[in-house]
């Protein structure tokens, strides 16, 4: 077997451990050593092919999702999975990183990213369809807003939120934005 099949194959086994770890137990919950161990490779080969645990995860988003960009926040649909999955694999980068910087420069901007292209701009593209004022800044504030309310759930902080179920969350921040546009966001 060629070396360039078989970096491949390791990589490839890593994506699919991680993504199935990531989503079984959570991102911080997930060790590296533990997705090199599921992969049936070094751990060390995620530095190599990945350059780190965040950046990992921003590849398994991409490979979940693809290239097509996703609904706005404010489509209850999007507003679901993105509660759902933060359930389940806890405080992700992706969400992290619009509340306090990553130590890796290069995650950082990778998930930041990420962030943008995910959340962000699918928002600002909608604002500036609806002629909404500073679409940009808008976009920024929502998703600001639900990525804090999403990692407050696990922070301990605040005993009603950390026990709400996810749908009973994601209800009171559709209502609070006012996803139909007459209120709230207008």
């Amino acid at each position: 077997m060629s070396t360039a099949r078989n970096s491949a194959r390791s990589r490839e086994a890593l994506l699919a451990a991680a993504t199935t770890l990531f989503s079984e137990r959570g991102y911080d919950r997930t060790t590296i050593r533990e997705i090199g161990e599921r992969a049936g490779v070094d751990p060390s080969l995620i530095a190599r092919y990945f350059g780190s645990k965040p950046l990992l995860y921003v590849e398994v988003l991409r490979a979940e999702h693809g290239d097509d960009r996703p609904d706005d926040l404010l489509t209850e649909p999007r507003l679901r999975e993105v509660a759902r999955r933060a359930q389940r694999r806890g405080p992700v980068p992706l969400l992290r990183v619009a509340v306090e910087p990553l130590s890796d420069k290069a995650a950082q901007e990778a998930t930041r990213a990420a962030l943008h292209d995910r959340l962000v701009e699918p928002l600002r593209d909608r604002f500036t369809r609806e002629g909404r004022d500073r679409p940009g800044l808008r976009a920024d504030i929502l998703v600001a807003a639900v990525s804090g309310v999403l990692l407050a759930r696990h922070s301990g902080a605040f005993d009603e939120l950390a026990g709400a179920e996810v749908d009973e969350v994601v209800d009171i921040l559709l209502e609070t934005f006012d996803a139909d546009g007459s209120t709230g966001t207008g």
